[in-house]
């Protein structure tokens, strides 16, 4: 294993995820029966839980000569260079700059991610954009898996 991380969702979602519960609780004992009231928001609390683990599930791995981000997958041998990129950028390269034939995995709580281009022929995807909160460690292991190591690379692994 080159490379592993979850696209965990932040503590906040959950807090803010809990208040929201708590408003629709409210809502529900003022007007309903204290029993479908708790039965309501027991409902509404599962669904969230579901969504917020399922939705923080994602993972991006390198391993075994291929990068896996979420349910996709792709060999070191379609994998052309991988660069990490900074706020800025990644906001420009998935709104205005974007390609739609692009792979993207991206979360709105992950401000940073990785472009990686590909180099199959075959492939119309030109890229993937995967999000991560460590950009700069997946670029350098995706080029160490393809081999495409550079002198910046070496000396930060030192």
């Amino acid at each position: 294993m080159d490379y592993e991380e979850r696209l965990w969702v932040p503590l906040r979602w959950w807090v803010q995820g809990t208040m929201l519960l708590a408003t629709f609780w409210l809502a529900f004992i003022v007007s309903l029966p204290a029993a479908a009231a708790w039965v309501a928001t027991g409902v509404l609390a599962s669904g969230l839980v579901a969504f917020l683990w399922s939705y923080g599930a994602a993972r991006v791995r390198v391993s075994q000569g291929r990068l896996v981000a979420g349910r996709a997958q792709v060999e070191d041998a379609h994998l052309a260079d991988s660069v990490a990129l900074d706020r800025e950028t990644t906001r420009r390269i998935a709104g205005v700059d974007a390609d739609a034939r692009a792979y993207l995995l991206l979360r709105p709580y992950l401000k940073r991610a990785v472009r990686v281009d590909l180099a199959d022929p075959r492939d119309p995807t030109p890229y993937w954009l995967v999000s991560s909160r460590r950009p700069e460690e997946l670029a350098r292991a995706l080029r160490r898996t393809t081999g495409r190591l550079t002198s910046d690379d070496v000396t930060q692994e030192d």
